[in-house]
């Protein structure tokens, strides 16, 4: 015999003499503790269900012993923004030994009939599902707008505002313009810059705005998640 019983918010597939582990309980180490919401009863193989839980039915168990689980390590990171931040958890624990399963008062489920409309539920299913597709394709990510007088060359991984604004003096101001100039050029014009962006490094620049040109925004997604700030790792 086994059972599906809930312990402290999780379901559990137990039997005699079994050992779990659950979410720490209020109870002293070697006290008895008993469980009633147990949803499903297999007596070899006569199913009961629940709905939700077995009027009668429950499940004796012992509590072993409190302790920690094993050390889990939580790690966060947001890419260029300098934030990283890493947590240690150790989940509070109880181990219990199942004694037995009481049946007492079990009432077999009786069988759901199927529901004679079942076409009906797919046809009002049919335009939840357009909808849904209609939502998936407005949220698709879009080629930019073009800015008056030119793109917005932000969007290129490493440029930054002030970037921007050396190459659209220069006489970049498209994708397709700084697509077309090599890294020697674009690198001369930063140098020339009174803002502070020399030590910038446009080596991915005109690749990725080549993409931006040809508005192949996945690939250009794609691409800016295997740089580190406009850098090839």
């Amino acid at each position: 015999m086994y059972a599906i019983v809930e312990i402290a918010g999780q379901q559990f597939k137990v039997s005699k003499d079994l050992k779990v582990y659950v979410h720490r309980l209020a109870n002293e180490e070697g006290s008895k503790v008993s469980f009633d919401k147990v949803l499903l009863l297999d007596d070899n193989g006569s199913v009961t269900l629940g709905a939700p839980a077995i009027e009668g039915a429950s499940v004796e168990a012992k509590v072993l012993q409190h302790l920690k689980g094993d050390k889990v390590i939580v790690f966060k990171k947001k890419r260029r923004k300098g934030y990283k931040k890493r947590n240690g958890h150790r989940q509070y624990l109880t181990q219990i030994l199942i004694e037995g399963i009481v049946a007492t008062g079990a009432k077999k489920a009786a069988p759901k009939a199927e529901k004679a409309e079942a076409p009906k539920a797919e046809a009002k299913a049919a335009p939840k599902a357009e909808k849904l597709v209609e939502t998936v394709e407005e949220k698709a990510p879009k080629a930019p707008k073009a800015k008056k007088g030119g793109d917005d060359l932000v969007i290129i991984e490493g440029i930054g505002p002030k970037a921007a604004e050396a190459l659209v003096a220069a006489g970049i101001d498209t994708f397709a313009k700084l697509a077309a100039a090599s890294a020697e050029e674009v690198k001369a014009i930063l140098d020339a810059s009174t803002s502070k962006v020399q030590h910038l490094d446009p080596t991915t620049w005109a690749q990725q705005a080549q993409l931006a040109a040809d508005g192949k925004m996945d690939e250009l997604k794609k691409l800016q998640d295997e740089l580190n700030g406009g850098k090839a790792v």
